[in-house]
């Protein structure tokens, strides 16, 4: 074989090879990607792109810090967990995330809890309470965050002792102090001196112990360490109602009617296809791909 033939063959085999990637390309140009929603479930890979519809959706904003101010060293930081087939991340004063390790085509990931408040038990620090996770029924998830003495900064424990209602344990050495987690050295001396007053008045029997708690409580509130309904208000996120195209279709008069429609427009399209000739210089193999070039063509 000489030189020349070699050459007519690796030209053909080229022209060959740059037709199959043109087709190619053609038809990926085409394709539409179909987004299956499932309720609650955003997709496990939902870093890809935020601005996806299969990114995590906060309901809301977490609120500020509040508490010791030496556990600020734990913002904007976060802390994983692999346990059974799951994955849970959590970030202080932020969120906490679950991700299935699964292969399946739909493994959950979603948010369990949005920093909120702190759970308090007798003048101590005792949880951070992250409320407001993905619904579950007709509420939200919610994480109860237990703050233990460790020698690292470590998730060691999550439990969902009750249906979407979740106990993790998080250990740090930022509370292996006796003091670490006191509440009233956390307080403005107004509050302070509202506490030491409201602790006279209940040593005196001058109120009762369930209105010393409730008034307790008020002062937990003024200094944000528990929330209060209009800073829960103010934290919601107005997220834009989208529609969803299967609620159009909900009935079947509104299915005909769209039906009707779309025959209505094909018809069009292929009259402006006949008087324009454009038949003539595309090749279908059968009316459905006209049909399909029309319905790729029409926006419901």
């Amino acid at each position: 074989m000489n030189t020349l033939t070699k050459a007519r063959e690796f030209i053909l085999i080229g022209t060959i090879f740059t037709i199959i990637l043109a087709i190619g390309t053609s038809r990926s140009e085409r394709v539409k990607m179909r987004l299956v929603q499932e309720p609650s479930n955003y997709g496990y890979n939902q870093n890809i792109d935020d601005n996806s519809d299969n990114s995590l959706k906060p309901r809301i904003k977490p609120a500020n810090f509040t508490g010791p101010p030496h556990l600020r060293r734990l913002m904007g930081r976060c802390f994983s967990l692999v346990q059974s087939s799951y994955k849970y991340e959590f970030c202080p004063f932020q969120n906490v995330t679950q991700h299935e390790q699964s292969m399946r085509w739909n493994p959950y990931s979603g948010i369990l809890g949005i920093w909120q408040e702190w759970e308090i038990h007798n003048n101590t620090f005792y949880a951070l309470r992250m409320k407001e996770g993905d619904v579950c029924g007709d509420k939200g998830r919610e994480v109860t965050v237990r703050l233990l003495c460790g020698t690292k900064n470590e998730v060691t424990a999550v439990s969902e002792p009750v249906t979407c209602k979740y106990q993790m344990e998080f250990k740090t050495p930022l509370v292996c102090h006796n003091h670490s987690l006191l509440v009233y050295p956390t307080l403005s001396v107004e509050l302070r001196n509202k506490w030491n007053e409201l602790e006279g008045q209940l040593l005196e029997e001058e109120i009762t112990q369930q209105g010393y708690q409730k008034r307790l409580n008020a002062i937990f509130k003024a200094a944000g360490y528990i929330m209060d309904e209009k800073l829960h208000e103010s934290l919601k996120i107005e997220n834009e109602k989208k529609e969803n195209p299967a609620s159009q279709f909900s009935t079947l008069e509104s299915c005909s009617e769209a039906h009707k429609k779309l025959e209505a427009e094909i018809e069009r399209l292929q009259g402006l296809l006949s008087k324009n000739n454009v038949y003539g210089q595309i090749s279908y193999h059968d009316d459905q791909q006209r049909e399909d070039f029309a319905y790729d063509n029409y926006d419901m």
